[in-house]
């Protein structure tokens, strides 16, 4: 099926906000080979459309804080917005080539972080974690210089609820037009948290959204890995899988990627990062929250400091529902926690030991904290509904992505396929449920 561009897209981003956008079109791609299309998400598409050959494309404008400076203008340097789906939805191109926010890049992406963002966000949207989704990764028959030499050159056509960040607020705070602002704000709120009585009550639902995110990828072992507030969105989803990867051992101070030479984004440093940057979403809405500035300062510090609270919320009823219990004394999972860090085991892994020793088996670990949960009587088969078997392991998708950059895609349709139902034992697929062999993993993001 062939998605007719024309009619099906619209355009109410860059039609409400022009200040945000700048109209620009895609480099040509010079052989476009089509590597996936992601055809569960039900849409069509063709080559014209997943290389940019449609018209009124532009490219978002945004600011940020990227490793905790900040950058005044930053935007889409490498991606395009097609334009809206039906369903209100982005459909939105990445490593099309250079725009005005390039900054000095080349615009292009390697099909081998492209494919990643396929391959593990497909595996997230598996978990029920909210998440872009890929529907289409192409060759673009070109070759671009990165970390590793000569790379094959891809574009990515990305599905959003939209690509609206804390690092667009931060923009339209700095140009100091309340009324972009403001359009901005009541764009957002109309689009994912028509709930909202008013601004502050905008920011507390942003505010809920990121808690609820961070605690699912805190659960499952998710590392993001560049948390910057241009990569924190609005909708509460989860964008950009650049240096992404996930725990094999638990450890709170795990890094993956190659640009985080400090641990500022460790998986520990998640939860505690995303509230910073909802600190600075506040400061760009100062100027609605309240007339008075000294009130409004009050009012947003009080709405973000509700985070950490809402955050410990969601996490605790999912450490709950992994340990197959509904209650459960806030005493025994800290020391899960301590017993984790300390013995460091595969965290997907030790979670359906765990079910198997509620069924009689070994306990996973030698300690004393096993008896005391068992004489809680938990639900193992609970325990199997929400305790993945499969996750994008590190070595699994590299091993993936090798082949699939090298010509053979195999490996990468067997990975999807297997993420796609994470949470059922299925038989001849024990590799995938093993751990890698740890040590050195280096994500890149691609750029």
């Amino acid at each position: 099926m062939s998605l007719a561009v024309s009619t099906t897209l619209d355009h109410a981003y860059a039609r409400d906000l022009p200040e945000l956008v700048v109209p620009w079109t895609a480099e040509p791609a010079p052989d476009p080979r089509i590597v996936v299309h992601n055809e569960t998400l039900g849409l069509g598409g063709d080559l014209d459309l997943f290389t940019g050959k449609v018209p009124d494309t532009v490219a978002m404008v945004y600011a940020g804080h990227q490793f905790g400076g900040y950058s005044p203008r930053l935007g889409d340097g490498r991606a395009l917005l097609l334009g809206e789906l039906p369903d209100g939805r982005d459909l939105h191109l990445k490593g099309s080539g250079r725009t005005p926010f390039a900054r000095g890049g080349d615009g292009k992406a390697p099909l081998g972080p492209m494919l990643r963002e396929y391959v593990v966000s497909e595996g997230m949207h598996a978990l029920g974690i909210p998440t872009t989704r890929a529907l289409a990764v192409v060759r673009t028959g070109e070759r671009i210089v990165r970390e590793r030499g000569y790379e094959p050159g891809a574009i990515l056509t990305r599905v959003a609820a939209s690509h609206i960040r804390v690092g667009t607020f931060q923009y339209a705070a700095a140009t100091g037009d309340v009324d972009l602002l403001r359009r901005l704000a009541d764009h957002s709120i109309a689009r994912h948290h028509p709930e909202s009585a008013d601004y502050l009550a905008f920011y507390r639902a942003v505010i809920d959204a990121q808690a609820a995110l961070v605690a699912r990828w805190m659960l499952v072992g998710f590392v993001h890995g560049v948390l910057n507030t241009d990569n924190t969105t609005i909708s509460g989803e989860t964008i950009d899988y650049g240096p992404c990867a996930f725990l094999d051992a638990y450890d709170p101070a795990t890094t993956f990627s190659s640009i985080d030479q400090g641990g500022r984004y460790a998986y520990g440093n998640q939860p505690g990062i995303l509230q910073w940057n909802l600190a600075r979403f506040g400061e760009a809405l100062l100027p609605l929250v309240a007339e008075d500035q000294d009130e409004a300062i009050e009012q947003a510090t009080g709405a973000v400091r509700g985070f950490a609270e809402r955050y410990s919320v969601y996490f605790r009823a999912g450490l709950r529902a992994k340990l197959g219990l509904a209650e459960v004394p806030d005493e025994l999972l800290h020391e899960l926690l301590a017993l984790l860090a300390e013995a460091k085991p595969d965290l997907t892994g030790f979670f359906r030991e765990l079910a198997e020793h509620a069924r009689g088996g070994p306990a996973p670990l030698a300690d004393d904290w096993f008896a005391r949960w068992r004489a809680l009587d938990p639900d193992p088969a609970a325990m199997d509904r929400v305790n993945p078997v499969y996750i994008p392991r590190n070595h699994l998708v590299e091993e993936a992505l090798d082949g699939a950059v090298a010509g053979d895609l195999a490996p990468l349709h067997a990975l999807v396929d297997v993420l796609r139902n994470p949470y059922e034992v299925r038989p001849n697929l024990e590799r995938y449920a093993l751990p890698g062999p740890g040590g050195g993993f280096v994500t890149f993001c691609g750029t």
